[in-house]
């Protein structure tokens, strides 16, 4: 696989630059160039009458006849887009020679660098890459971000270029600046030029000239979800964009931290026996650090953080301190796992309601209520219990639930890697042990779990799936006649 390419973008006002090609191609390659400011030079045979016009205007200059490589003496960099393969290839030699940066429009591996697909809202600019490798798609996403991206934008960004020096003046420090920004660009200010309102934007920026230049910090507590970053809520991801520091669990996905802002910290905190091991009270403390330093500090969890993630206790030790704090909840991993194995947690005909569990407690599974969770038309969805299959099994058939009972072991829900591994309670840790299930794993424990069969849709088909019958067999609200047709 090739390389990524490094973005950047070129000043190229007074630099010459060598264009080959004198057709349409050409020309709006020119256009582009001559907007930059660059001392354009066009070399061709002849010229579409637009850019022989540039010339008899004195925009660019002509270098009439075949290439030559002497054309390339004194350019930054050339653009070979002339119809004329092994001329472009030519053109392509002799820049490399010369330590060149050349482009060859439409053939990738004869480039040095490539000329992203553009959107322009005054100075701001985003530039789309593909590597070359799919120019149309640029294309497309240029076409939808034209569309979605407020005209207003270059007006925001030319007036804050203005302030960049009384706001650096009034906040040195970088982290409480960068708080001001934020409050302007999402605030009235923006708002006020969006309709046109420059007084009411300058306003808006003197009052926050008057806010204290102390920094304040404080947390975000976000949940991540279980794996796929389409799952991050959009106020999850304006979070983790105006994180300094990032504290993330073990288990968050990478996919879903490199969304974060390229400059935060990150902060693993693993909780994982057998491996480095971060304590309850040394996350308390790290929480605590970043935010009184000043720095708007995300706690990223996987899941929802209210949801077996002991999201409560750090905001009781962040009350504690008097650091003030936000929630951003996310899709817990039941509900998530359930959803991508194609498993409805409830069903009319087969679960009425949802009791979440973990098999990780603070003292003992014994202090679960596993009479409750014994009952039929039922679902459970067990958190953390990968390793203690045989006494979930155990325990639930001792208190009354059928050993036919459909479950399923979603690993790595909502991933690229998801396995679905099926089976009936009777044989629980059996089945997982021969299907080396490892964490993250989340345990779907009812009638619905047969349903995975039919209903899967996302990733590799169910391991050892149930007989495409269940869902017929399920359909009898009885869980006698469910758990006899599954024995047998």
């Amino acid at each position: 696989m090739p390389s990524p390419l490094f973005p950047v973008f070129l000043d190229l006002a007074g630099r010459r630059v060598l264009l080959v090609g004198g057709g349409v191609v050409a020309r709006r390659k020119a256009e582009a160039l001559l907007e930059a400011g660059a001392d354009v030079v066009v070399g061709a045979p002849a010229l579409v009458p637009e850019l022989a016009r540039a010339v008899a205007e004195g925009r660019l200059a002509h270098r009439p006849g075949p290439f030559h490589p002497g054309w390339l003496d004194g350019a930054w960099l050339v653009i070979a887009a002339t119809d004329d393969p092994e001329v472009n290839a030519t053109v392509a030699r002799e820049a490399e020679a010369r330590r060149v940066w050349v482009n060859v429009v439409d053939d990738a591996p004869r480039c040095t660098f490539q000329v992203p697909a553009r959107v322009e809202r005054g100075p701001l600019q985003v530039a789309i890459s593909s590597r070359g490798e799919a120019p149309m798609l640029a294309r497309w996403l240029r076409e939808r971000l034209e569309t979605e991206l407020d005209p207003a934008l270059g007006q925001l960004a030319e007036w804050l270029g203005a302030k960049r020096e009384p706001l650096r003046t009034r906040f040195p420090d970088t982290a409480r600046r960068r708080q001001v920004i934020e409050t302007l660009i999402r605030g009235p200010a923006a708002d006020a030029l969006r309709n046109g309102d420059v007084a009411g934007a300058e306003a808006a920026f003197e009052a926050a000239l008057g806010q204290d230049a102390t920094p304040r910090g404080r947390v975000i507590l976000v949940g991540a979800g279980p794996g796929d970053p389409g799952l991050l809520t959009l106020r999850g991801l304006r979070a983790l964009n105006q994180a300094d520091v990032v504290l993330h669990d073990r288990l968050v996905s990478p996919a879903v931290l490199a969304l974060a802002r390229r400059d935060a910290e990150t902060i693993e905190v693993a909780k994982e026996a057998g491996t480095h091991h971060t304590t309850q009270q040394r996350i308390h403390e790290l929480l605590i650090e970043h935010a009184r330093a000043g720095k708007t500090v995300v706690r990223l969890k996987g899941g929802d953080p209210f949801v077996f993630g002991r999201g409560g206790e750090e905001l009781e030790a962040l009350r504690a301190e008097g650091i003030p704090y936000e929630v951003v909840p996310g899709i817990t991993a039941a509900v998530a796992c359930g959803a991508y194995a194609g498993i409805p947690l409830t069903h009319r005909d087969h679960a009425q309601s949802v009791r979440l569990v973990t098999a990780h407690c603070r003292n003992s599974i014994d202090t679960l209520d596993w009479a409750a969770l014994a009952q039929e038309r039922q679902t459970l969805a067990v958190y953390m219990g990968v390793q203690g299959l045989d006494t979930i099994r155990d325990r639930l058939i001792a208190h009354g639930r059928a050993p036919a009972t459909p479950f399923a072991l979603v690993e790595n829900g909502s991933r690229a890697n998801q396995r679905v591994v099926l089976g009936t309670l009777a044989d629980l840790p059996e089945r997982a042990l021969a299907e080396n299930v490892r964490s993250p794993a989340l345990l779907i424990l009812g009638e619905v779990a047969g349903l995975a069969t039919d209903l899967h849709w996302f990733g590799s088909p169910p391991i050892d799936a149930v007989s495409p019958t269940l869902a017929t067999t399920l359909s009898s609200p009885s869980p006698t006649t469910a758990a006899l047709t599954l024995a047998a």
